[in-house]
């Protein structure tokens, strides 16, 4: 089942939750400042976290060694620097996406590939939607939700508060809500012919996984995707999804076709290469500061404790 907004009880606004309250207060009015300056905020922010955030750095330092491991040592480091003063202005696209206006957005972005879900949706067959951890997710999420009822599965947030704050956002414009625990509603939604965005590139632990190849390397990846497809019929479609100097490009590619096989191994295999090529488009845009290779067969870590 679909999750709903919680009411705003008064455990939330206890004195405890406060500094969340004003934390969460300031990030809606950074949401609704003029978006060049919060593209000109961003960059900045983004390299300031670069350097208060050294274990951060050194995930992206070594994610970027791992998966570009010809490229220069200079032009890696280039990419390094561009993918944090991304990580700063997507800040901003989030809180805009959750609590701001996107007209701006609207008047500049640019959609390939819709005919796909229009024709899936004339079939009555369900969409599951997959793509990467974008810093451009959620503002190009929102965009897609102007033409197609994608509904969404996350991570809940620990903090009441931020649950409370960021499902009121989302809904504002998501067909729906589904907790990554609550893959019946999620199955059940599917099987109704409703259209499901996820991100299944991180290394969750106690789920179902494979270790499956992401840029040559062994990743653990959750074979959600084979089991949502297997069980409900959907069919899987890459949303591929990119700011591109003051535009936004989004696109949407065929259904994997065949998918689901008999093979979860192979399926997860064919989504980390989706997703891997969306990189390749914007490499920047990437949310390089999560350990993704943190699990090896070997038990081998691939990340220095130092």
């Amino acid at each position: 089942m679909a999750v709903e907004v919680p009411p705003l009880s008064r455990a939330l606004l206890a004195p405890r939750h406060w500094p969340t309250w004003a934390l969460l207060g300031f990030l809606v009015l950074m949401a609704r400042l003029p978006w060049c300056l919060q593209h000109g905020i961003g960059a900045p922010l983004g390299t300031l976290l670069k350097r208060i955030l050294p274990d951060r750095r050194k995930a992206a330092h070594r994610n970027l060694e791992l998966a570009f491991p010809t490229m220069p040592a200079e032009v890696r480091g280039d990419l390094l620097d561009d993918s944090f003063r991304d990580l700063g202005i997507g800040l901003f696209e989030f809180a805009r996406a959750w609590w701001g206006a996107i007209t701006p957005m609207r008047r500049t972005v640019e959609i390939e590939g819709l005919e796909h879900l229009q024709r899936l949706q004339e079939e009555g067959r369900g969409v599951l939607m997959i793509s990467g951890h974008f810093m451009t997710l959620e503002m190009c999420g929102r965009l897609l939700c102007d033409h197609v009822p994608l509904a969404g599965m996350y991570r809940r947030y620990r903090n009441p508060v931020m649950e409370w704050a960021v499902l009121r956002g989302r809904l504002r414009y998501a067909h729906g809500m589904f907790g990554n625990d609550d893959i019946r509603g999620a199955i059940r939604h599917l099987k109704r012919g409703g259209f499901l965005w996820y991100a299944p590139d991180q290394d969750m632990r106690g789920k179902d996984t494979v270790f499956a190849p992401f840029f040559g390397i062994p990743a653990s990846t959750i074979t959600a995707t084979h089991q949502l497809a297997r069980i409900s019929g959907c069919a899987v479609v890459p949303f591929f999804h990119r700011r591109q100097g003051g535009r936004y490009i989004l696109r949407i590619a065929p259904p994997l076709e065949p998918f689901p096989t008999d093979d979860a191994a192979v399926d997860t295999t064919r989504v980390n290469e989706a997703i891997e090529a969306m990189v390749r488009e914007a490499p920047s845009q990437y949310l390089w500061i999560h350990r993704r290779f943190k699990r090896q067969p070997d038990g081998v870590s691939l990340y220095s404790k130092g």
